[in-house]
């Protein structure tokens, strides 16, 4: 105990979880880990385990009740965890017990309860071990038809592990993703903490995420946070705005790379902002981020350029009608392109990705052109999740990152999409392209809705587009003052001289 009212945590080591858990598990007493097939429970057990060894050389015993320790082995090499090597060592002891559960097994009394207890107690001692891990209960419970014996017997298993004063977690088996905690529905009320792991289908990809249900008498974050399992480092909980705030803002500026939008912006963007660029299909949103990733080549600067929604060789060709080399600029060594398609993975999977690529890279800059395209596979509240973490971990390194989406409908819609609402509420820049339906001819328009902590314009000015780029004007004739409510469906500005037209579509 650090105090009277303080109750002593154990990290787990696993990625991320420490920020749900506001400091890692209850020391000394029993955690059970519940969750339906594949959600993850082994694992956890493994890498609680592991990350003890590894971390804080905390040794540790696997009780193992289904899988062998061959298999386990095998599986936690996978991750790059040397379990065999910890066995010799001394750092790590199996205590197998699945052999002795058979089909054959009569259901009630049958198992020693008393002898394995006595097994984990023999290899704590010789391993001197604080972390202990029981995987999975219900290959015994399920012998025993009656709840009251699940609950006798877990409660004993439970007491031994605290009277050794190990800290513990208990997998368990549980059969719908949201009913009930576990088979039996005991194990709740025996046990201090309660921890589910979840793996839902959502239109049509798994997501899987984690929610601590109780710590008798520990503070805790509440809900459900968003978790992926990495080939290379496990579990890694996606950390949404937990991250430690820098106090420390930048007064430095960078610049967007067409100089007129730096003018409109105050003298360009902060190195540490947040930059938002909204507008219709074709507008030029994608001009505007590879004139930003080509204006820190110049500088000297690293810049990551990321795109959900085509190929490279897409991506290379639109750059080069622009007159921008990205090949060039790759092969300097200061641009890093990842593209593809949003349908590839989850989007926690892309957080990862893009989170390693990061720290790998170490840009100055980042674009991510189009977040749209995550729509497609993320439900609304994902969507919000994954995009605060990023901007976390971005703010974080002083990253100035640049952001594109294309919203729907009208601006003043009650329900205008993510993109356009709670997305631009993060961002310290707020940029949009628009379409103009002029009298002759389509035009397109741009407007800073928002700069933070700089004296932006606040007009609403006319650009075009050519082969050496975008070309911001004079600020439209007859423009409304309010650029945002003279928005018609599409994104299309309603001229006082004309009607409302859609702007093309490429």
């Amino acid at each position: 105990m650090t105090g009277s009212n303080t109750i002593e945590r154990i990290p787990t080591g696993i990625s991320g979880f420490e920020h749900v858990t506001l400091g890692g598990l209850p020391a000394g007493r029993s955690t059970l880990v519940s969750g339906t097939t594949g959600s993850g429970k082994t694992l956890f057990a493994v890498e609680f385990l592991s990350r003890g060894i590894m971390r804080f050389n905390e040794s540790g015993v696997f009780v193992t009740f289904e899988e062998t320790s061959t298999d386990i082995r095998r599986n936690a090499a996978s991750l790059g965890f040397p379990v065999q090597l910890w066995e010799d060592e001394g750092k790590w002891a199996f205590v197998e017990a699945s052999a002795s559960i058979g089909e054959d097994t009569p259901a009630v009394g049958a198992y020693d309860f008393g002898a394995l207890v006595a097994r984990i107690e023999h290899a704590v001692r010789q391993t001197g071990a604080r972390r202990v891990a029981l995987d999975s209960l219900n290959a015994i419970f399920t012998r025993f038809a009656d709840s009251g014996i699940v609950r006798h017997e877990l409660f004993r298993i439970a007491s031994a592990l605290n009277a050794l004063g190990v800290t513990s977690v208990l997998t368990a088996e549980r059969p719908e993703e949201y009913d009930g905690v576990t088979r039996y529905g005991v194990e709740p009320f025996v046990l201090d903490n309660v921890i589910i792991l979840r793996n839902v289908l959502r239109q049509g990809r798994r997501t899987r995420t984690v929610e601590i249900v109780k710590f008798r008498g520990a503070p805790h974050r509440t809900g459900e946070w968003l978790f992926t399992i990495d080939p290379r480092n496990g579990i890694v909980v996606v950390p949404l705005a937990f991250l430690t705030p820098s106090d420390h803002a930048s007064l430095a500026r960078v610049s967007s790379g067409i100089p007129e939008l730096d003018e409109m912006c105050g003298g360009g963007f902060y190195r540490d902002a947040i930059v938002l660029i909204t507008g219709p299909t074709g507008a030029g949103k994608t001009l505007a981020s590879l004139r930003f990733a080509a204006a820190a080549v110049e500088a000297g600067e690293r810049c990551l350029l990321c795109t959900f929604d085509g190929t490279p060789g897409q991506l290379f060709r639109s750059a080069a009608s622009w007159g921008l080399d990205l090949q060039a600029m790759q092969a300097s060594g200061l641009l890093r392109v990842m593209c593809g398609y949003a349908e590839v993975m989850s989007p926690e999977d892309h957080f990862l990705q893009l989170r390693n690529a990061i720290e790998e890279f170490a840009p100055g800059r980042i674009v991510i052109d189009t977040l749209s395209a995550l729509e497609r596979v993320a439900a609304p509240r994902t969507l919000l999740d994954f995009i605060i973490a990023l901007t976390a971990v971005l703010r974080q390194r002083e990253t100035t990152t640049l952001l594109t989406g294309t919203p729907a409908g009208r601006f003043t819609s009650a329900n205008a999409p993510l993109i356009t609402s709670d997305v631009a509420a993060l961002a310290d820049v707020w940029i949009q392209l628009r379409y103009v339906a002029g009298p002759v001819e389509i035009q397109r328009a741009i407007a800073v809705l928002q700069a933070r902590g700089s004296a932006h314009d606040h007009s609403i000015r006319q650009f075009r587009i050519d082969r050496t780029g975008m070309h911001i004007g004079e600020p439209l004739r007859g423009a409304p003052n309010g650029f945002a409510e003279a928005l018609g469906p599409g994104g299309a500005w309603e001229s006082p001289e004309s009607e409302v037209t859609e702007g093309p579509s490429g």
